[in-house]
């Protein structure tokens, strides 16, 4: 396996690990203040959202199951087909129960509207949205994220849990991934 030349990879760094890490922080103090006394469930969108879904959860001051869901309209490609497809279902019952889904990053919306109306189809008392990034300019729908930490530019991004073909997740700022990579 060849090593990566990020310098000719990457363009232009949108966050800092440590811009995250304060973003985190913050919105996990106000998750806490908002649902004190509630019973939460954290759902993390898999697999993007691996990287926010346990530093946010460690930043929370308040103990919160956590369960997963795999579901996918992007396959190798860097644009959104709209057809959302289930890999892995929850596993917890979330009927009667406040529910934070947690993503990575929000472009056209279409999966995380769907994921929407499945969880509010399924009894929950609420369902709300976390969402590290989000590129307003992409989106075909209009989906209500109660958080959002960083707004960006219609760009293919990469790094904390962000990819293109399963790669560059474990990078530690997000940054513009250079178009002669997917070209």
């Amino acid at each position: 396996m060849r090593a990566v030349d990020l310098a000719s990879d990457l363009e232009t760094v949108l966050a800092t690990e440590e811009e995250i890490r304060a973003k985190l922080d913050e919105i996990a103090a106000q998750v806490a203040v908002d649902y004190d006394g509630k019973e939460l469930v954290l759902v993390g969108v898999l697999k993007g959202a691996v990287m926010v879904m346990a530093d946010f959860a460690r930043a929370l001051p308040m103990l919160v199951p956590m369960d997963w869901m795999a579901v996918s309209s992007y396959g190798a490609g860097t644009k959104s087909s709209g057809v959302v497809q289930i890999r892995k279902d929850l596993d917890t019952d979330i009927h009667d129960k406040h529910v934070l889904i947690v993503e990575d990053i929000i472009d056209s919306g279409l999966t995380l509207s769907w994921l929407l109306e499945n969880f509010a189809a399924r009894g929950a008392a609420s369902v709300e949205v976390f969402a590290l990034f989000r590129k307003p300019d992409a989106a075909k729908v209009h989906v209500d994220c109660r958080y959002v930490g960083f707004e960006i530019p219609n760009e293919f991004v990469v790094g904390y849990g962000l990819d293109y073909a399963e790669k560059y997740r474990n990078l530690r700022d997000v940054a513009v991934l250079a178009p002669h990579v997917y070209a």
